[in-house]
């Protein structure tokens, strides 16, 4: 692949990484639930979906999903739904549970986050009290977040054949494309929609801060979801 070629995929990919979605929405909710390192294996998991988005384009199977009207509907229904279960996931969630005053300790009803003016440590990157979620449950939600969204596969279907050239080796060409849109949505996702969750930080320190929240990103998760339904 020719240098301003890629140039040009770089800028693109930075693009549509920075457009709001499910991903950012799915990566800053995990940042303040469970802590900006540990978002990191949500993010993972939405890569995965895009080197599968952009396997099934590779060998074709994209022109099928986009020509099939039946199983475009489908997948895009299940990914509404899945969107949707997550976003009343988090609105009936129950907050975290608050840590018997002690001695030296935050008063009822504030979760305990490390002594008074001292930052928590990132292990503990959210309210410690909530639960802590299993790294592969992070994953696998990440992945299919957006692994249930055909509109991704049609949009590589029309983005990718703009920067592959057919006289030249076609499985390098992928495998750059690939690496390229993983490495600058791992860096967009981690590197902004993660760091700018900490702004929200302040939130988690409550019981009804981390209601607040979550019911936030659980209408945010709901309205991708009818956006993703309704809107063609």
């Amino acid at each position: 692949m020719a240098f301003s070629l890629w140039v040009t995929l770089l800028l693109a990919c930075l693009v549509i990484s920075f457009t709001p979605g499910a991903g950012a929405i799915n990566t800053m909710g995990n940042a303040l639930a469970q802590g900006f390192r540990r978002s990191i294996w949500g993010i993972l998991g939405q890569q995965a979906a895009l080197i599968v988005h952009i396997a099934i384009v590779a060998i074709g199977v994209g022109v099928l999903v986009a020509s099939n009207p039946v199983l475009f509907e489908i997948i895009r229904y299940a990914g509404a739904a899945y969107l949707a279960f997550l976003g009343l996931r988090l609105i009936f969630a129950r907050p975290p549970v608050a840590s018997p005053p002690a001695t030296g300790q935050p008063a009822e009803g504030t979760l305990t986050e490390g002594l008074p003016g001292e930052e928590a440590p990132d292990a503990a990157d959210a309210a410690p009290q909530a639960v802590r979620e299993g790294r592969w449950s992070m994953f696998r939600r990440g992945l299919w977040v957006n692994l249930l969204n055909p509109k991704a596969i049609v949009f590589f279907l029309a983005f990718l054949p703009q920067f592959i050239r057919p006289d030249e080796p076609l499985l390098a060409q992928y495998a750059v494309v690939a690496v390229t849109v993983v490495a600058v949505d791992i860096a967009v996702m981690w590197g902004f929609f993660a760091v700018a969750a900490h702004g929200f930080r302040r939130f988690t320190r409550t019981a009804r801060g981390r209601r607040l929240l979550d019911r936030v990103f659980g209408s945010l998760f709901i309205g991708v979801a009818l956006l993703l339904a309704f809107v063609h």
